[in-house]
């Protein structure tokens, strides 16, 4: 890891810290991805609309960003670390995810795939 990128989580780390309401999921793919599969307990806040929504982002809590493979959410917990946030990516993204056997769900909460 570079010295000044935001620190990364793992999907059991993440879901440790979310399930003891330490750490909102935010999802920062794209409308079609998210639709398609995401985790049940995260919010969506894509990544082409981060700039326009900021203030939607929490600010009490720690937010652990997520994408596909965790290229975009790094970028975003760099830029949401540099304006003050408590961010922090999660290493692998939805596919590290699901690669754990976490639940993934559609956007009307049935079975859904990562794409």
């Amino acid at each position: 890891m570079h010295p000044d990128s935001t620190p990364e989580i793992s999907a059991t780390e993440a879901v440790a810290l979310l399930d003891g309401d330490e750490a909102v999921l935010l999802d920062v793919r794209e409308q079609h991805e998210w639709d398609a599969g995401h985790a049940p307990q995260a919010r969506h806040l894509a990544m082409s609309e981060l700039a326009g929504r900021v203030a939607e982002v929490p600010t009490d809590i720690t937010v652990i960003c997520v994408c596909h493979v965790g290229g975009r959410s790094a970028a975003v917990s760099e830029a949401l670390t540099r304006a003050g946030f408590d961010a922090v990516n999660l290493s692998g993204g939805m596919a590290a995810w699901e690669a754990a056997g976490l639940p993934v769900v559609d956007d009307v909460g049935g079975p859904g795939v990562v794409i």
